[in-house]
C-alpha cells in the first residue's frame, strides 16, 4: 500500500504517519529525514543539496525527487510506504508518479488533514522542541511538567523560529499557493480523501484510515 499523507504545517502529519507506519507495518518516509541523513553522510545528493542549503536557498524540486526515488528503492519500502509531506508542489506530483510508474508502482490514497488556518497557528506557536535529545512538546496540548524542561533529558526546551507567529504565516502561505494546489491534482484521479484533523489522536487515526478504505477497499492490518 502506497500512501501520501498531506496537510499544513501543524496538521499532525508527522504524528499520523508514525501511527499508520505501526498499523501497516509500512515505513514512514520524510523528506526532512531524507535530506538530514544524505547531508551528515555526505552522500553525492546530500553534497548537491548542501550547497543550496548553506547559502539559504531551496533544494530543488530535482534533487529532492532523486532522494525520495531512491528511498522508495530501498527494501523495506517493497510492501509500501507513506509519504510524509512529499509532494510538496505539482511538479513534485508528476514527478513521482513518472518515478514510481518505472517501477511499475502507483499511489493507492492521498489523505489530506485539514485544519482550519487559526487552529495551526494557536499549534505550531505552542510547539517547543529541547536542545538535547530533540524531543517535542506543546505547551496547549502536550506540555511539559516543567515550562522549561525537558521530560526525558532535562535538557533546555526553547521555541525554533520557524514557529514564531510572523514566521507561521509565512509558512501556511507557502503552503496555500505551492501545495494546497497538488490536492486537486490528486483529486482530479480519483485519489484525495480530506478529513478533519480536529480532534482526538486516534480518533483522526481512524477517519484516515476509513479514508483510504473508501479509495481502495478494504485493507488488511498487518499483524
Amino acid at each position: 500500500m502506497n500512501l501520501i499523507l498531506m496537510g499544513p504545517p501543524g496538521a499532525g502529519k508527522g504524528t499520523q504517519s508514525q501511527l499508520l507506519s505501526e498499523r501497516f507495518k509500512i515505513p514512514q518516509v520524510s523528506t526532512g529525514d531524507i535530506l538530514r541523513t544524505n547531508v551528515r553522510e555526505k552522500t553525492r545528493i546530500g553534497q548537491k543539496a548542501r550547497a543550496y542549503m548553506d547559502r539559504g536557498a531551496l533544494v530543488p524540486d530535482d534533487l529532492v525527487v532523486e532522494m525520495v526515488s531512491e528511498r522508495l528503492g530501498d527494501a523495506d519500502c517493497s510492501r509500501g510506504f507513506i509519504l510524509d509531506g512529499f509532494p510538496r508542489n505539482a511538479r513534485q506530483a508528476e514527478e513521482l508518479e513518472r518515478t514510481l510508474l518505472r517501477g511499475g508502482k502507483a499511489i493507492d490514497a492521498v489523505i489530506g488533514i485539514e485544519v482550519e488556518r487559526r487552529e495551526l497557528v494557536r499549534r505550531l506557536a505552542g510547539r517547543r522542541v529541547c536542545r538535547k535529545c530533540a524531543a517535542a512538546y506543546n505547551i496547549i496540548f502536550n506540555p511539559p511538567v516543567n515550562m522549561d524542561t525537558c521530560n526525558k533529558c532535562g535538557g533546555e526546551l526553547y521555541q525554533r523560529d520557524d514557529d514564531r507567529e510572523e514566521t507561521i504565516e509565512a509558512r501556511l502561505r507557502v503552503y496555500e499557493e505551492e501545495t494546497l494546489p497538488v490536492t486537486e491534482y490528486y483529486r482530479g484521479k480519483g485519489l484525495y480523501g480530506g478529513i478533519n484533523g480536529i480532534g482526538i489522536i486516534d480518533r483522526i487515526t481512524e477517519s484516515i484510515i476509513e479514508a483510504i478504505e473508501e479509495r481502495r477497499g478494504n485493507i488488511k492490518v498487518a499483524d
